[in-house]
């Protein structure tokens, strides 16, 4: 496994560029590990500028999935309303977005930390946060999506006081990771700013890229992506005709620099048309917790089928020694029935069943969601005008997958309507879809 080496962090903002080489494939990197009480937890947290997230749910839950992202920023989802929507594989999209289905942020957690929510704060559709505690720590985790260069200086003014507000309101002891779209360029080198960014950019600074800049000054925070040493490849985040630039960005306090050991472009994903993931690599220092303990239950249900039922009564009546009346001793009685009833029936695992909502996806969408990503890395290879038709013509037949996939399983559904187990299927549908629209509530 590659390792990523912090060294040579001076200070807060000092020169921590160094905590990008590898000690592996080069020169070792020795340094003095700090010795630390308790356990840690480990995240993955991203940002991605993502479109629209129409018709990408169930893709966008599978590039998590492989990628081992837990939390992830959106920007861009162009979905209607203030909800919590499952998208499949265990992830669960918070978004806000007002009428017009313009702009809309939105924050993806990984099943394991949807119950940690504690606080959803819906600001406006280019501004939104969610407060988690993990393990005893507080994390607060804020999508932002700021306005392009073109947009009036007023909407661009709105959406930092925004962004201020809620800032303000955190409490200083609490972490806080934002990710973002800040439409502008921070720039490379940091020669002035050296307390709140690394040197690690792309190009020169814009008017935009100096607000960040400013904003993290304010905020004491750091501009994350711009202390990690990589290839330029792996520092840009937006492509589209001949524009290479980096927009999207990560921020943290600047007292939890050291808890970052790692940051980068993720490349080769095709769920973006123009955008690509950042993720950075977070380690929480955290108290130990006790597991709670998952309750397995007797499959009892099995005894509606008339062959479980009747192999249940055979192995009751040999475990009773084959009396017929059942004895005086019911607490012996009740244990015995029980004790048959896991060994014949089964008991469950205790854990809730998973991804119900996306029951529709199959062999072929994944299928063509792979091949997707296959010319998406080829268009980026070589941007000719062929490999540039090939891709959208996948993207397009990626579209049509998802609906016509989505439409046979409803059909099918319709068609077993009639029958008690379609009933059943249609209640369970439902209950877990009004299970994955609870959300905390908003303030």
């Amino acid at each position: 496994m590659t390792t990523i080496s912090a060294v040579g962090l001076q200070g807060v903002g000092g020169n921590w560029a160094t905590v990008g080489r590898r000690s592996r494939g080069g020169r070792r990197v020795h340094r003095q590990r700090e010795k630390r009480k308790g356990k840690s937890v480990g995240l993955r947290i991203g940002t991605l500028n993502v479109g629209t997230m129409t018709g990408k749910g169930r893709e966008l839950a599978d590039m998590m999935e492989r990628r081992k992202v837990d939390i992830l920023c959106l920007q861009e989802t162009r979905w209607k309303g203030s909800k919590a929507h499952s998208i499949g594989a265990g992830f669960k999209l918070f978004y806000y977005g007002v009428d017009s289905k313009r702009n809309v942020v939105g924050v993806v957690l990984k099943e394991e930390f949807v119950r940690n929510v504690l606080e959803v704060k819906r600001v406006s559709d280019r501004v939104m946060s969610l407060k988690l505690e993990i393990e005893g720590v507080m994390l607060n985790v804020l999508s932002g999506y700021a306005p392009q260069v073109g947009c009036e200086l007023e909407e661009k003014e709105r959406f930092w006081s925004e962004l201020d507000e809620v800032m303000e309101s955190i409490p200083t002891g609490e972490r806080v990771v934002i990710g973002a779209d800040f439409n502008g360029h921070v720039g490379e080198g940091n020669t002035g700013d050296e307390e709140v960014m690394g040197k690690f950019g792309v190009k020169e600074r814009n008017l935009e890229g100096q607000m960040v800049v400013d904003f993290a000054k304010r905020m004491d925070m750091g501009v994350v992506n711009t202390y990690f040493q990589k290839r330029e490849e792996h520092r840009v985040t937006y492509k589209s005709g001949g524009r290479r630039t980096q927009v999207d960005y990560i921020l943290c306090r600047r007292g939890n620099l050291k808890e970052i050991s790692d940051c980068k472009v993720v490349v080769g994903e095709s769920v973006a048309r123009q955008h690509r993931m950042v993720v950075c690599r977070m380690t929480l220092m955290v108290c130990k917790k006790k597991r709670s303990e998952i309750e397995k239950k007797t499959k009892w249900w099995k005894l509606k089928k008339e062959k479980c039922c009747e192999e249940f009564r055979q192995k009751l009546r040999q475990a009773l020694g084959g009396q017929v009346l059942l004895p005086d001793d019911w607490e012996t009685t009740a244990e015995v029935i029980r004790e048959t009833g896991r060994k014949v029936l089964g008991v469950s695992s205790g854990r809730r069943k998973e991804d119900k909502e996306t029951w529709w996806w199959n062999e072929e969408v994944q299928d063509s969601i792979q091949r997707k990503r296959l010319a998406k890395k080829k268009w980026n290879m070589d941007r000719t005008e062929e490999n540039s038709q090939e891709y959208k013509e996948l993207q397009r037949r990626v579209k049509r997958e998802v609906s016509k996939a989505k439409q046979k399983a409803y059909d099918e559904l319709y068609t077993r309507l009639d029958t008690r187990e379609g009933e059943k299927d249609l209640y369970r549908l439902a209950r877990q879809r009004d299970r994955d629209r609870e959300g905390c509530a908003a303030s």
